[in-house]
């Protein structure tokens, strides 16, 4: 069950956290893999991860927003099976100390960029029909505290995952979401350490608490998820939004 043989799938943000955890279970199931990555280091390590498993996986320097870019690395791969658009930036803010600088640079990256890939995978796919996760949030269904412009970004993904799904179900094109809550990832250490030095563990231990089930997801149990959703196992599952939250959406009070 659970099989990717003989399917490509692109990944997006696969250099780390979550997107990294989802590169190599889909190459431990057989998919080969292309990493899309704006840390160079990070996605040529994960990649050689990969192929030190005897599993297949190349490394594409991009910063998705640009979409000169990302054309040529999707001439470049040619055909597509799976597209996971999981690379995205976050920012502490609200709507009146958001400035116009860091509210374009969120947009552009985590919604252009989305834009950038899926308007490159879509006519590829329309030839075979193909599978599309898009990474959201819980931010885009309750009100988080200081995250407005983060917010507006998952709205608008999970908003163009509903209209994907609807425009290309006739092609065979799956598209749905995964809406996490708080996860593990090293953005989460580092953003302890910029913001709470010297009371980095106390932090943590209460974001972790903030959700009903105590502690923060691992990258590697958002990836099954992923897992699932992309195989032929889903097949009858489109334009749906999938929160793994810790029980954060229905059990807060």
């Amino acid at each position: 069950m659970f099989s990717l043989k003989n399917k490509t799938a692109i990944i997006t943000g696969g250099g780390s956290g979550i997107g990294k955890a989802t590169a190599l279970l889909f190459a431990s199931q057989g998919a080969t893999i292309h990493i899309i990555d704006l840390n160079a280091a990070e996605a040529e390590a994960t990649a050689k991860q990969i192929n030190e498993l005897n599993g297949t996986a190349t490394p594409h320097v991009c910063n998705v927003s640009s979409q000169k870019k990302v054309q040529e690395i999707f001439k470049t791969i040619g055909g597509i099976d799976i597209l996971v658009n999981s690379a995205g930036i976050s920012h502490i803010g609200t709507a009146e100390n958001t400035n116009e600088e860091d509210f374009e640079r969120l947009f552009t990256v985590n919604v252009k960029g989305v834009y950038n890939c899926l308007h490159e995978a879509l006519p590829i796919m329309k030839n075979k029909g193909g599978v599309i996760i898009n990474l959201t949030s819980v931010a885009n269904s309750i009100g988080l505290p200081d995250r407005f412009a983060y917010s507006m970004t998952k709205g608008a993904v999970y908003a163009m995952t509903l209209s994907v799904a609807r425009d290309f179900i006739n092609y065979g094109i799956r598209c749905n979401c995964i809406s996490p809550a708080r996860v593990h990832t090293p953005f989460v250490d580092g953003f302890l350490k910029k913001n709470y030095p010297g009371r980095e563990e106390e932090m943590f231990e209460k974001l972790s608490k903030a959700q009903p089930i105590g502690r923060m997801a691992k990258p590697e149990e958002i990836s099954y998820l992923m897992l699932y959703l992309c195989s032929d196992e889903a097949s009858f599952i489109t334009g749906c939004d999938y929160p793994i939250d810790g029980g954060a959406l229905k059990l807060n009070n």
